[in-house]
Formats: C-alpha cells, sequence, structure tokens
C-alpha cells in the first residue's frame, strides 16, 4: 500500500456502527415517548417475519484493562451480581409490556464488561426469564464474550445448554510487555483451555479479539500472537485498530506514555503484515476488522448478503429491532436508537419507577435513512448503489464530487448508478462512507472527538 494514501487518509473518523453517529444524534428531537412509538412500528412490521435481536450489557470487571474503551464498573464484589440480573429481567417486562404480543427472538449477543464475571446460575437466571416470555426463531444466533481468565466449563456448558453456539474470547496480544501495558495479564494456556473446552462442547463458532496498534506492540510480538491464535483455528477472528480515545474515556487509556504507541506507519505495518499472515494462513477479510475461515456463518452471510453491521460489530443475520438492555446498551428501531443510561444507580432508579432508563437517542428523517442504508452497503458489502429513486438523495452530486479523488487514489470505482470500493481501498472505508456522511459534514466538529481511521 502506498504510504502516502496512509499519510493522506489517516484522519479522525467514525467506525459506522450506526448512522447518524452518536455525536450527531439529535438529543433535543428525541423522546422516550417517540423511540416507543418507532419500537411498535417496527416490531409490528417485523417480529414475525424476522424476529428481533437482543444486545445485554454486563458492565462488572474485576480489574481495568487500559486499552478498553468499553462502558464498565470495576470491582471485585459479586454480590452486585444478583440486583443487575433482577434490574434486567424488570427492564425486560417494560418491553414486554409496551409491545404486547409474543417477541420472536433470533439473535441475543451478551456483551460487557465482562459477562463471565457473572455466576453460570445468575446467565441461566436471565437467559431463562427472557427466553421463557419469547418465542426462539427457528434460525438463531446467540452469542457471547468470554474473558479467558474467568470462563469456566460451567459457563460455556450452562450458556450452551440455553442455545449459545458462538464464543468470543479476548486475546488482544500475547506478548507480556504487552500485557503489561494494557494491564490485561492474559497467559496462552489459558485462551488454548478454554478454546478447546468450548470446542468440545459443542460451539460451532469460536472467534478470538487480536488488537493491533497497541503499546509497545511490534511486527515480531504480533506475528507470535497471530502464529499462536492460528494454531487454535478459531472460525473467527476481529482484527481490531486500538482506538485511542483519552479524551473521551479518561484515565483509563491513561495507563502508559503517548509515547509508547507504535507510529502511524508503525501502525499501518502492523495490519497489513497481519492481515497477509492471516489470508496466508487460510482467513478471508470480512467488511472491515473481522476475518473468518470460509465455512464459518459470517463469511456465508457476506456471500448470502445477509451481513449486517451494528453497534455489535458485524453479525451474520439482520432484524429491523435490536433491543439493547441494562446499563448505556443501546436499542435500535431502524426508525430510531436510543440509549440507557450510563450511571448503574440512575438506572436502577428509573426501572424502579418502571421506566424505561432511556436518556438520550435520535428520530432518523427520511434522509437519514436513505444515508444509512448506503453507509450499511458500503461497510458490509463494500458497494452501494442509487438506481433506485429511493435510494437517491439531495445532495448526491456533490457526494459524487467528494468520491472522485478517492477514486483517482485506486481507493473505489465510480459507476453510474453507484460506486464499487476496490481491495485496496477496503483499508479506507472508513473515509469512503464519511463522503455520505451529511450530518457530520454540515457540521464539522471543532474538537477531535474520533480515532484514527488508520
Amino acid at each position: 500500500m502506498k504510504q502516502n494514501l496512509i499519510q493522506k487518509y489517516n484522519i479522525p473518523g467514525p467506525r459506522y456502527t450506526s448512522y447518524p453517529t452518536v455525536p450527531y444524534w439529535d438529543n433535543e428531537g428525541f423522546s422516550s415517548e417517540r423511540y416507543i412509538q418507532t419500537l411498535k412500528k417496527s416490531f409490528d412490521e417485523s417480529n414475525a417475519k424476522e424476529g428481533i435481536s437482543l444486545y445485554i450489557h454486563l458492565p462488572y470487571c474485576e480489574s481495568l484493562c487500559t486499552f478498553c474503551a468499553c462502558h464498565k464498573r470495576i470491582t471485585k464484589k459479586h454480590s452486585v451480581e444478583e440486583p443487575y440480573i433482577d434490574a434486567l429481567l424488570k427492564e425486560w417486562s417494560l418491553y414486554l409490556n409496551i409491545l404486547g404480543d409474543r417477541p420472536n427472538i433470533s439473535e441475543i449477543h451478551l456483551g460487557g464488561g465482562t459477562p463471565t464475571f457473572f455466576k453460570p446460575e445468575n446467565l441461566k437466571r436471565l437467559i431463562e426469564g427472557i427466553l421463557s416470555t419469547s418465542t426462539v426463531a427457528p434460525e438463531h444466533s446467540f452469542s457471547f464474550e468470554g474473558h479467558p481468565n474467568n470462563t469456566t466449563r460451567s459457563h460455556l456448558q450452562t450458556l450452551y445448554d440455553l442455545g449459545f453456539r458462538r464464543v468470543s474470547f479476548g486475546v488482544q496480544d500475547y506478548d507480556a510487555k504487552v500485557q503489561i501495558a494494557i494491564n490485561r495479564i492474559q497467559p496462552y494456556f489459558k485462551v488454548k483451555e478454554v478454546t478447546e473446552i468450548a470446542r468440545e462442547i459443542g460451539y460451532t463458532s469460536i472467534s478470538h479479539d487480536l488488537v493491533f496498534g497497541l503499546p509497545f506492540q511490534t511486527w515480531e510480538s504480533e506475528e507470535k500472537t497471530i502464529k499462536q491464535t492460528i494454531a487454535l483455528k478459531p472460525d473467527r477472528l476481529a482484527f481490531y485498530s486500538y482506538a485511542h480515545v483519552p479524551w473521551i474515556k479518561g484515565v483509563g487509556q491513561r495507563g502508559f506514555d503517548e509515547n509508547d504507541l507504535p507510529s502511524g506507519p508503525e501502525k499501518r505495518k502492523l495490519y497489513e503484515n497481519g492481515k497477509a499472515l492471516l489470508e496466508a494462513l487460510g482467513y478471508v477479510e470480512i467488511g472491515m476488522d473481522h476475518f473468518s475461515l470460509p465455512q464459518d456463518e459470517l463469511y456465508q452471510s457476506m456471500l448470502n448478503r445477509k451481513i449486517h453491521r451494528n453497534f455489535m460489530g458485524y453479525t451474520s443475520s439482520s432484524t429491523q429491532v435490536m433491543i439493547g438492555l441494562g446499563v448505556s446498551a443501546i436499542g435500535d428501531t431502524w426508525y430510531a436508537f436510543g440509549q440507557n443510561e450510563k450511571s448503574i444507580e440512575t438506572y436502577y432508579e428509573y426501572l424502579q419507577k418502571d421506566l424505561l432508563p432511556i436518556y438520550r437517542g435520535h428520530i432518523l428523517t427520511s434522509e437519514d435513512l436513505v444515508i444509512r442504508r448506503h453507509i450499511l452497503n458500503l461497510m458490509c458489502l463494500l458497494h452501494t448503489r442509487w438506481d433506485d429513486p429511493q435510494a437517491q438523495f439531495a445532495e448526491l452530486p456533490q457526494t459524487l464530487e467528494r468520491l472522485q479523488e478517492m477514486q483517482n487514489d485506486g481507493l473505489l470505482t465510480l459507476l453510474p448508478n453507484g460506486i464499487d470500493i476496490t481491495e485496496e481501498g477496503r483499508t479506507f472505508a472508513r473515509n469512503i462512507c464519511m463522503a455520505f456522511d451529511l450530518r457530520m459534514l454540515r457540521n464539522k466538529p471543532e474538537t477531535r472527538i474520533f480515532s484514527m481511521t488508520v
């Protein structure tokens, strides 16, 4: 890859797990009542046909990983578990009252935080409480994030018995110096142990998360990490760029000096070399940041044009409704986004008053819906089309002008009715999407609010 392109396009930009992106939500035009209206509309349109997704945020961690930008609460007191499970089930009951009809669940994902902070019996109580009030779709996908250090056979077996078939283990990097810097001490043998147990139990999709651009990371250390990872043959890999946003996440990402991070060119080398090695070892790149073996359902969903991207990242199924349960969780009705309170104490206060704990969100305009579809197409399928009049928008000519320079640089091909992202342009998918991001273009941030795109 030409180094001048990296220097040119390595600018702050969104990761596009939503459009509009969170900093551009119109909170003043949002209310819980309007959000609930869109939820009812979307649920009525899609529940019987495709079902709904559930994202459940489990925020507790026993220690702070200094690379993490997720919403979490650090504690070693496991007495917090049961009250939090009670609150999640109370929140779910409020949604059941709103929806009226029995939900048809296609997807559940347990994220965090550290879901395996919770005892298996508490996770069982949570999932059974949800499934007892719902119908499970014939084709469903239940997944969870597990910390290799505290994921037990009991966790894996309990969730498997409840229908979970996919698990994601956070690896990040095996190098000792890197692990100390990010406060994530995690030996290879623990990852190997839980991976083998999951496979023995019968999980059909095991994923490992790797991160490049971490402090003290070198190609030599990353190459060793990738080769150790490949020896375990996970079905899927997330190969994320470290998002350094300490101005947003504060002290948690200040556990090391800025000078300890790889430079821009060094970070790009980590990605390019890592990608080449993964592909040489049989993995296929999916969208942005993800790789899988050809038989994994994520790759198959890309071939079948069913791949989707939301706040959970890439998923192999798409539903119009995603309900977010738990502190900071984001719900998506397709017509609107709504985010829960980030404070556990405030979250509890809402529920005690029988109120959904939503504190901000965005109602999408007709223009937002068109732009959202184009950005989803680009992030998932690496192309988009506007031959359908409903896929056109007023500022399309200006968007095409912005894309012209990227075509000249070999990142995309402009067609009479759309664009195709080239193989070289895949790395710059976020930049290409930014040409469509009308809300950001109309109100460019005065200060840096996003991580670097490359």
